[in-house]
């Protein structure tokens, strides 16, 4: 009788091949491009209001620095070893990502953009023995065309290609490319890697997979799925095919229809009186009736939250959310900052002698069961004016787009240079591939 892993072999060196390309540290090396200087020196991103450390050069992480470690507690060491701090710059970011995808679709037109620096390839028309090759050309590439180092995984799944990549990233002897359709290479690599490397197996995943003695990737994917299944679901019992070579995980080329959309923003400051909550929930729901705009969608109801942070300990604590519903479905940001500013007045409560003003620190507009505007129906009672609302938010939507966003937004959403609640990014790099005021300077 065949085991598992011979049947798998069998499979592994057939005919479809997916690739995995990430960016390393991908907001730090985005950073380094405009800035030959950082080369080799510690380099750390922080999250939004200059938080926590959520990008990490390798030589940050060799100082001991933590993902998500808050920035207040490591910034005498950032000083004392001259660690570089960024806040974060996702404009930048986001056209970088951009740039990189294009480059991937010179290699593969089927790319499936997974994350803002992780893109899924099609490789299966490739030749076996050519994919290496591809790929060692695709890094070198992307490298000389956007400046942005990435690492390259190869395998006959979306699982394996993932794992494919971590190895490229953990062993410096295989210059960045690690190709899992080689049969040689996936027999050498499952036996060594820890099963917690794989895509999918989590903290409570693991302990159980360890309880039942399984330490290597290939240990799991040897054992049998129906009785994994009972234990960790039919993601389990699907991670155990796709290492075995079965794709139970499609590309997908077309971004589904969006279901939900939410907008929420921590405040650079505590928030006591409603007239500033108000104006925040405002510009909020302005940023998501652009969102919605874009993508053709409504909304027939908005949830509004707002609450105080964990971290003020000796301040009274309190969160709130309530949902207003619209007479039918809507993209109208003046429709949207009402429901949002109704949602504030239904929930606010005002101090009094015997209790102290709460100092909120995050608000935010959540809606869900979004449906495209054009197959939504009409309210019978209470309708929305959409042939006045679809001309004055495609004008208001056309201003943003020629002269940036915030330039055109409604009063209830304050003026944007003066909203002192906005995010904080006290070192925030120009926005240098996407702002014209902001290009790099060359001096004669």
């Amino acid at each position: 009788m065949s085991r598992p892993g011979d049947r798998a072999r069998d499979r592994i060196g057939g005919g479809r091949a997916v690739a995995l390309i990430d960016g390393n540290s991908f907001y730090c090396s985005c950073e380094r491009v405009f800035d030959p200087k950082l080369a080799r020196v510690p380099v750390i991103v922080l999250s939004n209001n200059d938080g926590c450390a959520i990008a990490r050069t390798s030589e940050a992480k060799a100082l001991g620095i933590r993902m998500g470690e808050p920035f207040f507690k490591i910034r005498d060491l950032c000083r004392t070893q001259g660690v570089r701090v960024f806040s974060s710059n996702y404009t930048l970011y986001g056209d970088m990502s951009g740039r990189t995808n294009a480059v991937y679709r010179q290699f593969s037109p089927r790319v499936e953009i997974y994350s803002i620096d992780e893109s899924f390839l099609d490789l299966s028309d490739v030749a076996p023995l050519l994919r290496g090759e591809l790929a060692r050309d695709l890094r070198a590439t992307v490298r000389a065309w956007t400046g942005i180092p990435t690492c390259v995984g190869i395998g006959p799944t979306k699982t394996l290609a993932k794992l494919a990549n971590h190895i490229a990233k953990t062993v410096p002897d295989l210059d960045g490319v690690c190709d899992l359709t080689d049969v040689a290479a996936y027999e050498h690599w499952l036996c060594r890697v820890e099963v917690g490397e794989v895509w999918g197996i989590g903290r409570a995943s693991l302990a159980k997979l360890e309880a039942m003695g399984v330490e290597s990737v290939a240990d799991l994917r040897d054992l049998d799925p129906r009785p994994v299944r009972k234990g960790l679901t039919v993601v389990g019992e699907r991670i155990i095919h796709e290492l075995r070579g079965l794709a139970c995980l499609p590309l997908d080329l077309v971004p589904a229809r969006r279901k939900g959309c939410a907008v929420t923003r921590s405040f650079s400051a505590r928030i006591t009186d409603r007239a500033t909550l108000e104006e925040a929930v405002a510009a909020h729901a302005t940023r998501l009736g652009e969102k919605l705009r874009r993508e053709g969608l409504g909304t027939d109801h908005v949830t509004v939250f707002y609450h105080t942070s964990e971290h003020d300990r000796d301040a009274p604590q309190r969160s709130v959310a309530t949902t207003v519903s619209l007479p039918e479905h809507s993209s109208d940001t003046l429709a949207l900052i009402k429901a949002a500013r109704l949602g504030v007045a239904k929930t606010w409560r005002e101090p009094s002698s015997d209790r102290p003003a709460w100092r909120y620190s995050k608000a935010g507009v959540v809606t869900n069961d979004l449906a495209p505007l054009s197959h939504s129906p009409r309210a019978l009672i209470g309708a929305l004016d959409r042939e006045r609302s679809g001309p004055l938010m495609a004008a208001m939507d056309a201003c943003n787009s020629r002269w940036g966003r915030g330039a055109v937004v409604p009063a209830r959403a304050g003026l944007t240079t003066k909203r002192d609640w906005n995010t904080k990014f006290e070192m925030r790099t120009p926005r240098y591939t996407t702002q014209v005021s902001e290009l790099p300077v060359a001096l004669a």
